[in-house]
């Protein structure tokens, strides 16, 4: 099996996070040996409660990247659904991946540092982020893929997801009716797509298994997607709110971002 580069120790120092950020990037078996070659880009997000070494603990994730020919970024996004939140100033996942962290990778590593050869995905929280990521900013994503994804995420409250996990998305997106809550739905955004928005979005990767507790929420999202006509691939096959799952999907996102590259 051809090596794989796990490059443990990148941090970057976040002018918008006003602190270090760590970050893993696994790069292909050929990086270290075609010197010259350069390699497109998945960024990989966590979900709630997790970490950015979360996808290499957990999975089979090594494995996968040292057969491709990917280079995968796994971010921390702590618990702040890769948002900027609207209570903690220095709390800008948001920003932070999008200005900062992708430039970043590009300066370090051999990278195709352009829209085609870039793309994300995430499980769960990292779902939700993924897709929104890929909405706001399809200028800078060709595809992005959500498994399990908390899709409804800017529309969780106290009262409709318990206290839990209810006060900490409203320290992050506000109260009810706030601007936050309104430009981080992504069920608003594709509500609002016009033609020629549709022409420039990246390609939606979306799962969900049938005995997952977001499963409705996913279904609710596909049934949007298919209304609006957006381009995207839909998989739902048995299974929970599992690694098992993610790792079966992430395995999935790489072999089908490898025969859309080729294409």
């Amino acid at each position: 099996m051809p090596s794989v580069k796990l490059a443990e120790a990148h941090e970057l120092d976040s002018k918008l996070m006003g602190r270090k950020m760590p970050f893993l990037v696994l790069t292909p078996g050929r990086y270290s040996t075609d010197t010259a070659a350069r390699f497109p880009v998945i960024y990989l997000l966590h979900g709630l409660t997790g970490s950015h070494k979360n996808w290499v603990e957990k999975t089979k994730l090594l494995q996968y990247v040292a057969n491709s020919g990917f280079i995968v970024v796994t971010p921390e996004g702590g618990n702040g659904w890769y948002t900027d939140s609207i209570a903690t100033p220095n709390d800008k996942y948001e920003s932070y991946i999008i200005k900062e962290l992708v430039p970043d990778v590009d300066k370090k590593f051999r990278t195709w540092p352009d829209r085609q050869n870039r793309m994300i995905a995430g499980l769960s929280m990292g779902g939700y982020g993924a897709i929104k990521f890929g909405l706001k900013y399809s200028e800078i994503f060709s595809m992005a893929g959500s498994f399990s994804g908390a899709l409804g995420a800017a529309s969780f409250y106290e009262k409709n997801v318990g206290a839990s996990l209810g006060r900490g998305i409203e320290k992050i997106f506000g109260a009810e009716g706030s601007e936050t809550r309104r430009s981080n739905d992504i069920f608003g955004f594709v509500r609002e797509l016009t033609g020629e928005k549709l022409k420039t979005l990246p390609y939606i990767y979306q799962s969900c298994g049938t005995e997952d507790f977001l499963f409705d929420n996913n279904r609710e999202f596909l049934a949007l997607l298919i209304e609006k006509k957006v381009p995207h691939e839909y998989r739902e096959t048995p299974g929970g709110h599992t690694w098992i799952f993610w790792d079966d999907q992430v395995r999935e996102f790489l072999d089908l971002a490898a025969r859309r590259l080729r294409k």
